[in-house]
């Protein structure tokens, strides 16, 4: 994103605000990871005739696509007139960017215990949007430079990237943002069932962390799911290593996105028929399990393309139905949370997985550095280069260390994690008979 915002600017300041602005950008995603669980309790305090969700939609949606445009113009062209304001306006705006697109996107997710209390419904709106999500991730990426170059030439004349093809771009994803959060607000119904109606005041921030602390299968399944998401990052931030130093075929590397966009579109929408007849526990311990199978392709045939290739779909299959598992065990833990102290924190918990990636996503920078200095993969560095002792460093580090954080994850939730299904449908029969006792001795 950040060299698309200076076309056009000299190359020896484009180069110095791409570090400057790249490096304050992480700063902002490590705060982040803490202030997502506070955005969630605003969300859950918000009580509106129009419902607790659809204006933070509605609002989160629209000022973050607007201010992407702002982000995309230069902030109209500042970029090219004083570097100094552009870097400070830049932060802030970014910030607030970030604030509001949180905002709507944990208010997306947190609206789904809200439209319906059965965990197979929710399995049902979770596979939606997911493979909305995945449509719309792949389609931009597919269709991002042809829009851009198009433009550039409508403005310029030329073929070649410029600040208006961007700019257009931006103004295209802000719209599409702005209908689609629309969609959303305008054609959702919050549910006002008696759980939702009788639950205790979220209270603030230290009420809402109280809360959860307390829930202890929410903490289980959000440990299974950290290991998980840091051996991901792990293994997939080092993949171009491996086709680069290892496999001598860095054009071979596209093969990483192809797979992975494939699985995802196929099996979005086969987790909630799959969970019909299989719960969804065992669909994520089985798919852990393909992930130990890749890795173990990945460990013996690392110098293998067609064994590599192999490792790598049964590395991504699995991948889209462990991150719905993880999202509806941690929606389903909502009441059983409410069961265990009262409290019903909707999007604060809905704001854990978001939290969670973000903090493997702060590991990843971290990990892809330090495998590539102790590996040797660094500067003129090729595949002939590469010694025995490189190649088993970097199998260690990327395959042979995730492979153990992912058993570890499954251990977890083969242990620890009890909400299913029948657990949950089992946990709102008794709250709906608690409720309803205490509504009969009211009156």
């Amino acid at each position: 994103m950040t060299s698309s915002l200076f076309a056009g600017v000299d190359k020896g300041i484009a180069t110095k605000l791409i570090g400057i602005i790249t490096s304050l950008v992480v700063i902002i995603r490590i705060a982040e990871i803490f202030i997502d669980p506070l955005l969630g309790n605003i969300i859950d305090n918000t009580n509106t005739k129009w419902g607790r969700f659809k204006p933070w939609q509605l609002i989160g949606g629209t000022v973050s696509a607007l201010l992407l445009v702002v982000v995309y113009t230069g902030l109209f062209g500042l970029v090219n007139v004083n570097t100094t304001w552009f870097i400070v306006l830049f932060v802030v705006v970014f910030i607030v960017l970030d604030v509001f697109y949180s905002l709507r996107d944990i208010s997306y997710w947190g609206m789904i215990p809200a439209l319906s209390n059965d965990s197979h419904e929710r399995s049902t709106y979770t596979a939606l949007g997911s493979f909305g999500g995945s449509i719309g991730y792949n389609g931009l990426t597919i269709i991002v430079i042809p829009i851009v170059t198009y433009f550039s030439f409508v403005f310029t004349g030329n073929r070649t990237e410029s600040q208006s093809g961007w700019t257009c771009f931006a103004i295209i994803v802000a719209i599409l943002g702005i209908l689609t959060v629309c969609s959303v607000a305008f054609g959702t119904k919050e549910s006002s069932s008696t759980l939702r109606a009788n639950a205790e005041e979220n209270g603030g921030p230290l009420a809402a962390f109280k809360a959860l602390a307390q829930n202890d299968q929410l903490l289980w399944v959000a440990l299974s799911y950290l290991l998980y998401a840091i051996a991901n990052v792990a293994t997939t931030g080092v993949l171009m290593y491996l086709f680069k130093y290892i496999l001598n075929n860095s054009n071979a590397y596209s093969i990483v996105g192809v797979i992975p966009v494939i699985t995802g579109l196929i099996m979005a929408p086969a987790y909630p028929v799959l969970n019909k007849r299989i719960p969804r526990r065992y669909l994520y311990l089985g798919g852990m399990a393909l992930m130990i199978i890749g890795y173990l392709l990945f460990i013996i045939g690392s110098s293998s393309l067609p064994m590599v290739t192999v490792g790598l779909v049964f590395f991504y299959l699995p991948q889209t139905f462990i991150q719905m598992t993880a999202i509806l065990s941690l929606t389903d833990s909502i009441e059983y949370g409410q069961l265990k102290n009262g409290k019903r924190n909707e999007a604060v918990t809905l704001s854990v997985r978001p939290m969670l990636d973000k903090i493997a996503g702060a590991c990843s920078n971290g990990i892809v550095g330090f495998v590539a200095v102790a590996a040797g993969m660094i500067g003129n560095a090729t595949a002939a280069d590469m010694t025995a002792s490189n190649i088993h460093t970097f199998q260690i580090c990327a395959f042979y260390v995730p492979l153990a954080v992912i058993v570890l994850s499954l251990l977890v939730f083969l242990f620890k994690v009890k909400i299913s299904e029948k657990m949950h449908d089992d946990i709102v029969r008794q709250l709906e008979s608690q409720l309803a006792q205490g509504e009969s001795s009211e009156s």
